[in-house]
């Protein structure tokens, strides 16, 4: 499909699945809003699309979704650049490898893998609501992953029996929550929200330092992920495995836990930015 006009914005798009996707989006004619941690990297990614379409399709967009403030400072650049906003890809994120297999916080004092895998994309995403709105037709696709670990509640932060992988597996877990919470939000308007697993242990920069043998290419998961950019009739609030239609941790589909997650995570984005309102 053709995405001449459209403007995307894809996190993490610096390597990996995110990277693919933009070069992929660029070249078939959208304008790609670039977002990475590091400016050397989003610059390469940049001239590549340039040498790819002979075009500068691409912009830079700098933040480091450990900090919600950063996250709130990457909205304001889009609302300031764009008058407009199609599709929004929420793919960055961290594995389940810390060093010495550590608890780590965020910025603002959240378990990590919860405040970049999770809390960045729901704050980044309701940021940007009213623009997409504006724009609609327009897409939100959440890259969660099949590893999913349901959340407690009592202990959110994962502050007694911390693993990686679990910690890993609830903030994905959280993104599908998400997913279905906003699709029904958003029914009746022009905006859908899919969620999918994109491939198992693609051969990526974030599966290769967890010491894993990657199983599957990053094109494979691209073109999973790229379908939910494109494909017509899509529905909304759907979970896929790869290309099919799956169905996530029973705990997406209760309607309490959901409702837990939203005022969990309004209350960690007030405490962490204060006053400020979307």
């Amino acid at each position: 499909m053709a995405h001449h006009g459209r403007t995307v914005l894809v996190t993490g798009s610096t390597d990996g699945l995110g990277r693919w996707l933009a070069v992929r989006l660029a070249t078939d004619g959208a304008r790609v809003l670039l977002h990475g941690r590091s400016a050397e990297r989003a610059a390469r990614v940049r001239e590549e699309i340039r040498r790819a379409t002979g075009e500068d399709r691409a912009e830079v967009l700098l933040a480091d979704l450990a900090d919600l403030r950063e996250v709130d400072r990457l909205a304001d650049e889009v609302l300031a650049r764009t008058p407009r906003l199609d599709v929004l890809v929420n793919n960055a994120g961290i594995g389940a490898t810390s060093p010495g297999g550590r608890r780590e916080l965020s910025t603002d004092g959240i378990e990590l893998r919860l405040a970049v895998n999770y809390l960045a994309g729901y704050r980044l995403t309701r940021r940007l609501l009213p623009l997409l709105t504006a724009s609609a037709p327009a897409r939100v696709v959440n890259v969660a992953s099949v590893g999913q670990q349901a959340i407690d509640f009592a202990d959110p932060m994962l502050e007694r029996g911390y693993s990686g992988m679990r910690a890993y597996a609830q903030s994905k877990l959280a993104q599908i929550m998400f997913t279905l919470d906003l699709a029904e939000e958003l029914s009746g308007t022009e905006v859908t929200v899919n969620t999918l697993h994109p491939a198992t242990y693609m051969d990526t920069t974030m599966v290769r330092e967890g010491g894993v043998t990657p199983w599957s290419t990053v094109e494979e998961g691209g073109e999973a992920t790229l379908r939910l950019v494109d494909a017509p009739d899509l529905g909304s609030g759907r979970y896929f495995d790869g290309t099919r239609e799956s169905r996530a941790d029973r705990q997406a589909y209760d309607p309490v836990a959901r409702r837990r997650l939203r005022e969990l995570s309004e209350g960690l984005v007030a405490r962490s930015l204060g006053a400020r309102k979307p």
